[in-house]
């Protein structure tokens, strides 16, 4: 602590340079081509490396302003006409904050801020001594070191380091990491939406609220029975609106697992809004998300098993291991299938097998038991209680208009979800995949709240015109077209791959499209299920406004 370094030099044997073989100078050269950045923590803090630019708005050479960011890491290198560099020395600089102590005490000190200055220095320019110390060459006289694939380099590697007092205090310590400077972008985006969700409220509950009152007084009038029999209208497909869909069995263990994953996220969105998962504790949020959705399960598995008694299902055993295996089987298979390709490459991003293995008992130890012991209450409550009876002949459906097709659902009922959190979606991509924290959980909970409100809207328009057009089989339809805006997401995240990152390599581009199948599938589960449980809630109430003969 608080020791200067001059220049020290690293990894050599009484001042001898270090020799890279030609196989391990071409693994460096194609990592420098390839924008690989270097991470290292001192004291819980990443390294960044400060990055000034010159904001000149007045066009006036004096008055120009520096505007300061800062970048994760360090590169490793970098390239000139050709020609492949390597960062061989690196300047460390710590900032410390000294508490305030009464007077017998020593100071403490207290690191709030780690920051690198990479050079690039051929061998011949660094002079080393027995001692492991060295001196750089004064001034920038300097040649860079480069680095040869086709051949061995010898090469130095140094570094120095310089303490300096700063009046940052601990707590304010990783604010400079989450400094950003769009956060006027997050405020429209989140005003657009507020303003676009709200407009379409209004438009929706009058139409929809207008239409139904018509529906409801003309279909309640006695005297005119015969004219109304002869209107079409949701009304006439009262008989067979709650017959049970086809596998009921998967679409309530569908419908549990959404139920499962919104409670997750609710919860970890609201508690990380009160800044209880800060980055810097690193891997924090992702480990809530696991354990808040393994005891989830009792939420989940209930839900589940009310919604299969509903539909007149009866094997609840077989129900409820379907819910409990369904979705988390297929994420962690796909998980699992690319951890293997991770380790094939002996990446240190990889999964340590006694975790998965962890993982894997805390699934069947903690999660299966709670679905179960969820599903048993669920399945053993009272049905919904439908406010008609079902026909025992099932009436036929007319042949429907074009746009009533699965497909083109989808594509109207995603566009508004979709719409409202777009730029939110950004930010999160680059936080994941551009080496950028995300922490604004604050904007994350109002765009997942106005998310909750369009897809529930959108869904219960859906529900209506396909129950006007005599269809009653709307249970599948429902939750596949709720999820719509998971197909956008699925779309955006190609156009994000294709424009905003350079990725060649085959095993980058598979972890990619697979963590994005895990996203989009777990959005299409998600807004599928808050989508469904608004539509059944409206088919009851307007059901229950009718008198049936």
């Amino acid at each position: 602590m608080n020791s200067e370094k001059k220049c020290e030099v690293l990894c050599s044997q009484s001042n001898k340079p270090v020799t890279l073989t030609v196989e391990q100078s071409r693994l460096v050269a194609e990592r420098i081509t390839e924008d690989y950045y270097v991470h290292l923590i001192a004291d819980n803090l990443p390294v960044a490396t400060r990055l000034e630019l010159y904001s000149n708005r007045e066009g006036d050479d004096k008055k120009k302003e520096k505007d300061v960011q800062f970048e994760h890491g360090y590169r490793l290198g970098f390239t000139d006409v050709n020609k492949i560099y390597l960062h061989n020395h690196l300047s460390f600089i710590l900032y410390y904050h000294r508490e305030d102590l009464e007077e017998d005490q020593e100071h403490t000190y207290r690191v709030v801020r780690f920051e690198v200055i990479p050079q690039s220095i051929r061998l011949e320019d660094i002079k080393a001594d027995e001692k492991s110390s060295c001196t750089l060459p004064e001034g920038t006289s300097s040649s860079p070191q480069e680095i040869d694939p086709t051949k061995e380099n010898q090469l130095y590697f140094t570094y120095s380091v310089h303490w300096e007092e700063s009046d940052i205090k601990w707590a304010s310590r990783w604010d400079t990491y989450l400094t950003m400077s769009d956060v006027q972008i997050h405020w429209f985006s989140i005003i657009n939406s507020v303003v676009v969700v709200f407009f379409l409220s209004g438009i929706l509950s009058m139409i929809i609220i207008r239409t139904l009152r018509k529906d409801i007084a003309n279909y309640n009038k006695e005297d005119d029975i015969e004219d109304t029999m002869e209107e079409s209208g949701w009304k006439l497909v009262h008989g067979d609106v709650f017959r049970p869909p086809q596998y009921p069995m998967i679409l309530s263990s569908l419908l549990g697992s959404g139920i499962q994953l919104f409670c997750m996220i609710l919860i970890v969105i609201f508690v990380a809004m009160l800044g209880m998962l800060s980055p810097s504790s690193r891997g924090a949020l992702m480990t809530t998300a696991c354990f808040l959705f393994m005891f989830m399960g009792v939420f989940g598995g209930f839900s589940a098993g009310r919604l299969y008694r509903t539909l007149k299902g009866h094997r609840w055993k077989k129900g409820a291991f379907c819910t409990a295996t369904l979705y988390p089987g297929v994420v962690f298979g796909i998980c699992f299938v690319l951890n293997c390709f991770i380790w094939g490459k002996h990446s240190s991003g990889a999964v340590p097998f006694p975790t998965m293995v962890a993982l894997l008992c805390m699934w069947f130890g903690i999660s299966l038991p709670l679905v179960y012991l969820g599903y048993y209450f669920g399945f053993r409550k009272q049905p919904y209680d439908n406010p008609v009876r079902t026909n025992q002949i099932p009436r036929q459906i007319p042949e429907q208009r074009w746009y009533m097709n699965r497909f083109v659902g989808i594509l109207m009922a995603g566009i508004l979800p979709f719409g409202a959190m777009f730029i939110e979606l950004f930010f999160i991509f680059s936080a994941i995949w551009e080496n950028q924290f995300y922490y604004l959980f604050g904007f994350l909970f109002l765009v997942f709240i106005i998310l909750v409100v369009s897809c529930s809207q959108i869904s219960i328009v859906m529900v209506y015109f396909q129950l006007c057009a005599e269809d009653y089989r709307w249970w599948w339809r429902n939750f596949l077209v709720s999820g719509g805006s998971a197909f956008y997401v699925l779309v955006y995240a190609i156009f994000y791959f294709v424009n905003k990152l350079d990725i060649v390599e085959f095993i980058p581009s598979l972890l990619y499209f697979g963590y994005t199948a895990l996203m989009v599938l777990s959005f299409w589960l998600l807004t599928g299920t808050i989508g469904f449980y608004a539509a059944y809630m409206f088919v009851r109430k307007i059901y229950a406004a009718v008198k049936i003969d």
